[in-house]
């Protein structure tokens, strides 16, 4: 859902409702952790360690949608075949501290 919504992101609405779809997506996972644990399937150090990721995820999306206008950026008609590509470093201390940014 996620790259679908990077798709559409020429529409704004679209971009919006498909992040907010995974973030559903995301919501329900944590049910079923918590139906896991219950349950007996995890323990609960594999719970706490897969609750917080699904939490980390869930602040990303929710950020993503309140910044939605930095992503749509462009009319709807634009052609983004023929906007040119950013070259991206090798350096993963770099990526990380442009997530970073983005998700701050």
């Amino acid at each position: 859902m996620i790259a679908e919504a990077w798709e559409r992101r020429r529409y704004k609405a679209v971009f919006v409702n498909k992040l907010d779809e995974a973030l559903g997506e995301a919501t329900e996972t944590q049910s079923w952790l918590d139906d896991a644990r219950d349950s007996g399937y995890l323990l609960p150090g594999q719970f706490d360690a897969l609750d917080s990721k699904y939490i980390s995820i869930g602040r990303m999306l929710s950020r993503m949608i309140d910044r939605a206008d930095d992503f749509c950026k462009h009319s709807p008609a634009t052609d983004y075949r023929a906007i040119p590509r950013v070259v991206e470093n090798d350096s993963t201390s770099e990526q990380q501290s442009n997530i970073d940014e983005v998700f701050a």
